[in-house]
């Protein structure tokens, strides 16, 4: 893992946001295409704001998939990862050559995981862009997260720490809205991935940071397991690394 600490939000997004651009120019260069993964979040507002107008990405030569979606809510929802991901990213660098949302409200959840599935098998995927949340979650995997799952995509029960934390960055206004499933991309799926770009800005994150990258390595912590990955690069502000014991 590389680790890379920043004193404001706004040099840490301009260093990630500069990473994930290289990654997309190489895989097409190399392969013909790029496929990707996208996070949501307020931890990613300024990454993908740099993202999008790094020069010379060829975005019709890129394929976009997104890690969650709460379940439930259709895409025009102020709280829709899909609404997010529209506005933030696939409106501003169209077109894309291909884009798979997570469609958290088809009718029947468990087959929209198995259509997914079947869809990023056939992308490898060679970058994701993530971020970690204060339970230490990747994507929707709260602890105990399944690092074992064969499958691309899961119905995943909603902890109530990763609940409050939606709540508290604005996207409902009552904690009794929030849905308590939704459906997410795996950890073992996000780990296929040939490039990570972990961007976790704001102090409100630096427990999980510290327990990822210096505690166990253990299904209580889902991020810990980026440490096993071999080509990961994490992006901390100063208030994210704020608890590290070693900052290099």
């Amino acid at each position: 893992m590389k680790k890379y600490i920043y004193e404001t939000n706004g040099d840490m997004a301009a260093a990630a946001g500069h990473c994930a651009a290289q990654a997309i120019r190489k895989a097409v260069k190399e392969r013909g295409q790029a496929n990707i993964i996208l996070a949501t979040g307020a931890s990613q507002f300024e990454m993908l704001r740099n993202l999008v107008v790094r020069p010379g990405v060829d975005w019709l030569r890129v394929v976009m998939f997104h890690l969650d979606e709460y379940i439930g809510i259709g895409p025009d929802h102020p709280a829709s990862f899909r609404k997010y991901l529209q506005e933030r990213f696939v409106d501003r660098v169209a077109p894309l050559q291909s884009v798979y949302f997570v469609r958290g409200d088809a009718e029947d959840p468990a087959a929209e995981c198995r259509r997914l599935g079947m869809l990023i098998q056939t992308h490898p995927i060679d970058l994701a862009c993530i971020g970690i949340g204060e339970n230490g979650h990747l994507a929707f995997n709260d602890p105990p997260a399944d690092f074992e799952t064969p499958d691309a995509y899961l119905v995943v029960q909603l902890d109530e720490r990763c609940r409050r934390q939606q709540l508290g960055e604005g996207w409902f206004k009552t904690f009794e809205q929030i849905p308590c499933r939704a459906i997410s991309m795996s950890i073992n799926q996000i780990m296929k991935s040939r490039h990570l770009v972990v961007t976790v800005p704001d102090e409100r994150k630096a427990e999980a940071v510290k327990n990822a990258l210096e505690g166990p390595l253990t299904p209580l912590c889902p991020a810990s397991i980026l440490r096993n990955h071999e080509d990961c690069s994490i992006f901390l502000d100063a208030g994210a690394a704020s608890l590290l014991s070693q900052k290099q």
